[in-house]
This record gives C-alpha cells, sequence and structure tokens, in this order.
C-alpha cells in the first residue's frame, strides 16, 4: 500500500496587488522613524530580494473558509471521490476568519468544520479539526493524513491550506509587501500503486526560535494606532539565517530516509517565502551532497502571487498537476521533495514519488 495526492485544487483570488499599490504607503522603522529612501527604491531592492511583483488579495466578502472551500471543491472533484468517504478534513491556517476592517481572528467553530458544513458533508465520522503550524501547516497536514493512513484510522484526507494575511499586515511595515491570500487543497489516499510519500521530516526549534515570527503594534506609534490591535510581525535577518542553516539539513535527513538518490530527485516544492532565501535554502542543500542545483529543480511562483502562507505549497503543486507553470511540470514516476518553514519555528518535509 502507498498514500498518495490523488487530487488537488487551488484558490487564487482576482484582487491584482502589483508593488506600485504601495507608491503611497508610509512605511516606517520599527521605532517609528521615517525610512530614509523613497517608496520607489523601497519596492525596486524588495523586488529583487524577495522576487514578488505582485501578490493577490481576496475581496471584502470573502474568509478565509470560504477560499478553503472553493479549494477543498476542486480538490475533490479532481479526485473523484465521494465527498462522504472521507475520514478526515485537516485545515491549516494561523489567523482564522479575519473580516475585513475587524480586528478579531474568529476560530468557534474552527475552519474545517466551517469547510465541511460548506461541502454539505452528513457523515459525521468524519472528523474536522484545524492545525496551527505556521507556514508548514499544509506539509504537516499532510504528514498526519498519512500516519491516520498508515496506521489504520482512514483511508481518505482533505487536507487543506488557506490565509487571508491581507487582513493582518501592518500597512506602515515594509514586510507587508512579502504576504498574500490564497488557498490549496489535496485528497490523501491508500493506493495500491507504488510510490506515494517515501519519506518525512519534522521539527520544531523553538528554545531561541519561537518568537522569529509574532504578533505586535504597528510602526506607527504617533497617529492614534490602537495599541491592543497586533499585526504579522518578523525578525527577518533571524529568520534568513535560521532557514539557511536548518532547512537544508532537514531536506538532507528525509531525502536520506527515504532512499532516493539526490541524482533521481526531479523537483523541490519548498514554501514560496522569498525567492532569494528559498534559492539560498536548494544551494546549500545540494551543496551537502557536493553538487549544484540542476536547472528548473525548484518552481516558483512567488513572483506573481507572493507568500501565502500554509498555501504556498499546495498552490505551486496544483498549477503544476494542471501545466500550468511555464517550464514546470510533473511527471509519472518523478520524485519530489516537498519542504517548509515557519513560524514556531518550525520546518518539515517530505519525499514523493508521483
Amino acid at each position: 500500500m502507498s498514500i498518495r495526492i490523488t487530487g488537488s485544487g487551488s484558490y487564487i483570488p482576482n484582487r491584482t496587488v502589483t508593488n506600485l499599490d504601495f507608491a503611497k504607503h508610509v512605511f516606517l522603522n520599527d521605532d517609528g522613524t521615517p525610512l530614509n529612501y523613497s517608496n520607489e527604491i523601497i519596492t525596486e531592492k524588495f523586488k529583487q530580494i524577495t522576487g514578488i511583483e505582485e501578490r493577490r488579495y481576496v475581496e471584502d466578502n470573502l474568509l478565509t473558509s470560504d477560499i478553503a472551500f472553493f479549494a477543498a471543491e476542486k480538490a475533490i472533484k479532481d479526485s473523484g471521490i465521494d465527498p462522504e468517504t472521507l475520514d478526515y478534513i485537516i485545515m491549516a491556517h494561523n489567523f482564522g476568519n479575519v473580516k475585513s476592517g475587524a480586528i478579531q481572528g474568529d476560530m468557534v467553530p474552527c475552519l474545517a468544520a466551517r469547510v465541511k458544513h460548506n461541502l454539505k458533508i452528513k457523515n459525521p465520522k468524519c472528523v474536522a479539526y484545524d492545525i496551527l503550524f505556521g507556514c508548514p501547516g499544509w506539509v504537516e497536514g499532510v504528514i498526519q493524513a498519512q500516519a491516520y493512513i498508515k496506521a489504520g484510522m482512514a483511508k481518505k484526507c482533505l487536507v487543506i491550506g488557506a490565509e487571508t494575511l491581507s487582513r493582518v499586515v501592518d500597512p506602515h511595515d515594509r514586510d507587508t509587501m512579502i504576504y498574500s491570500d490564497g488557498a490549496g487543497a489535496t485528497i490523501i489516499e491508500a493506493s495500491e500503486e507504488e510510490g506515494g510519500i517515501l519519506a518525512h521530516e519534522t521539527a520544531s526549534f523553538t528554545y531561541d526560535e519561537a518568537y522569529f515570527l509574532y504578533f505586535g503594534n504597528s510602526f506607527n506609534t504617533s497617529h492614534g494606532h490602537d495599541d491592543d490591535v497586533r499585526y504579522i510581525k518578523m525578525h527577518g535577518r533571524k529568520i534568513y539565517e535560521f532557514a539557511l542553516k536548518q532547512v537544508p539539513l532537514a531536506m538532507k535527513e528525509c531525502l536520506d530516509n527515504s532512499g532516493i538518490d539526490i541524482k533521481d530527485l526531479k523537483k523541490i516544492l519548498i514554501h514560496q517565502a522569498n525567492e532569494k532565501m528559498d534559492e539560498a535554502i536548494v544551494q546549500r542543500f545540494f551543496k551537502l551532497y557536493d553538487l549544484t542545483p540542476t536547472e528548473h529543480v525548484m518552481p516558483m511562483c512567488i513572483g506573481k502571487l507572493g507568500n501565502s502562507s500554509v498555501a504556498t505549497i499546495p498552490t505551486l503543486y496544483d498549477l503544476m498537476v494542471k501545466n500550468h507553470l511555464k517550464n514546470q511540470q510533473l511527471n509519472k514516476g518523478d520524485v519530489v521533495l516537498f519542504a517548509s518553514v515557519g513560524s514556531g519555528m518550525n520546518i518539515n518535509a517530505f519525499v514523493y514519488k508521483m
């Protein structure tokens, strides 16, 4: 028996926000003082570092659970399964449903329950729950799904990653330009075919690293911003250094445990966090084998879609299997390494044979 992805779906919001749309933002340092550069220079440097030219935001009437449902519907249709046969719905996110203009995240009931409700699934033994694991949430959801199936507790699972980060960003923090909205979903099933998930790894670094990503006050401390309202914040340099040191090691451990030779690795689907950081991670990963990365080994969609946290990898996967990404396809028998890093600080990976 193998454990395979049998269907996928994604929801890419219609609203496109380009770097030019930040021309009138008032960007500040963390102490509230103005930055010493024009917005034109700020956005140009931002593009050089992250590779992001534009990102997608949801319309005001949509919530995280809504776009999760849209992606889930597509994944179920793609797999051809009866949704009543699902044993688990695992929903990865970080902030719940945040309404446009609101300051609270709504997680009661959990978002997975809302998706199940919208799918009109009557089966009470289809268990729906959320996972809060930072950007690696969808990868961890897949790892949990395969554990349920391997233990005989499930045969079919729906794993979703969805986020509306545009609702939790500080408009005065230039890191705001990184984040975006989106959703991706996959059906994970037991199968008689060969391949599937071959190995996985997960680690949580919390002793010194737990608060590299956190909720904090606006950088605008003097113009009426409510001190009780928090926004997503990060220590970018610390995250960069941490990721370059730890992620390649986790990827190597996972690949070695799978028994796959790195020369047989076709693609690396890494969390779309920052193009330069992801490129450096993959460079260091191959260096551990005294090799250099092969051409097109790391597909990217961050340039047009931004960083949608838990949604980046399942969205990227869906685009590739549907042949919507130029020069990037996935074929039967290809070996793929999925990897992510995010708040916690959490790292995970799994090796998958198509």
